[in-house]
């Protein structure tokens, strides 16, 4: 079981986005999707060292005085970085294509919740660069859709 948690928690994330990366090949909308990768990418990595600046949440192997199943720093853990990637791929990907948006966000709960299994976050730390992401996601493709309307109508 531990060999299962580090994979997920190591290098699930890579398929995330090896998928998301793949997934550009086949949309139909390739520019806007691109634009709206990098911009929510982009986006949610600043808010996500904001959001770091303003809380401090020791990792659960400093507090509990454990050995984690994967080495880690004993630094902030708060918002988890591979969470804000994986979420912020899985929500772009479900803007464009609902089906794959959904196998990607399960992929991403997958590698939270190993992280949390081995030691290296608190569900805390999942859940605000869940929120993060979708928000940025949703901020980003309601800014698009404003300016593709105002510049398609004039």
């Amino acid at each position: 079981m531990d060999a299962l948690i580090i994979f997920c928690a190591t290098y699930l994330i890579w398929a995330i986005l090896v998928a998301g990366v793949v997934y550009v090949f086949f949309t139909h909308e390739l520019k806007r999707f691109v634009v709206s990768a990098v911009a929510s990418l982009g986006l949610a990595f600043v808010l996500g060292r904001a959001a770091e600046m303003l809380w401090y949440n020791p990792r659960p192997f400093v507090v509990g005085d454990f050995a984690p199943l994967i080495p880690h720093a004993a630094n902030n853990g708060f918002p988890s970085d591979h969470m804000l990637m994986a979420a912020t791929i899985a929500s772009i990907v479900f803007v464009y294509n609902r089906r794959l948006g959904v196998v990607l966000g399960a992929a991403a709960v997958a590698v939270g919740a190993a992280r949390v299994l081995a030691g290296v976050h608190h569900v805390v730390d999942l859940a605000g660069a869940a929120l993060i992401a979708v928000a940025v996601v949703a901020l980003v493709e309601y800014t698009l859709t404003a300016f593709s309307r105002r510049h398609t109508t004039n």
